[in-house]
């Protein structure tokens, strides 16, 4: 599994900023329903009951939402990069401005974890989320992040 299996260009965004959680949730749901045709109100639904169980911020400006869903045939990945961060409620109270949601199907089971785990590696590489940082263009941040995973595999 590599992140080229769970992004594609679509699913990639750069967003000015939002006013709540469950606005970043809607748009991840746009998201997905536009790159994935995965139904926003289950992808919605399905990050915010996923996050009643604990804050998905994990540090340092990232957040990584995640749920299953039924009714899913692939894990898809959503990638948004807040231009203004977001509070989030993150473990270490800083505001959010590097998003990377996952959905998966409800039996994904390992596959499940082991995409959340790649992109837990992947987000812990200081010098990449620079990167993403420093660039406003969906296209360029896709790219970083495919490429990023694909070197260190290599």
């Amino acid at each position: 599994m590599d992140l080229s299996s769970l992004l594609v260009p679509a699913s990639v965004r750069v967003v000015g900023q939002f006013t709540s959680k469950k606005r970043l949730f809607q748009e991840l749901g746009e998201i997905a329903q536009q790159a994935w045709q995965i139904p926003a109100a289950a992808a919605v639904d399905g990050l915010q009951e996923r996050e009643t169980l604990g804050p998905t911020g994990v540090g340092h400006g990232i957040a990584l939402p995640h749920a299953r869903l039924d009714d899913l045939n692939r894990i898809a990945g959503i990638f948004i990069r807040l231009e203004k961060p977001l509070d989030y409620d993150s473990v270490d109270r800083q505001p959010v401005d590097l998003v990377f949601g996952l959905l998966a199907p409800k039996d994904s089971g390992v596959d499940h974890l082991k995409a959340l785990a790649l992109v837990s590696r992947t987000m812990r590489d200081t010098a990449l989320v620079q990167k993403l940082r420093a660039n406003s263009d969906p296209a360029k941040i896709h790219a970083i992040l495919i490429e990023s995973r694909a070197n260190k595999a290599a």
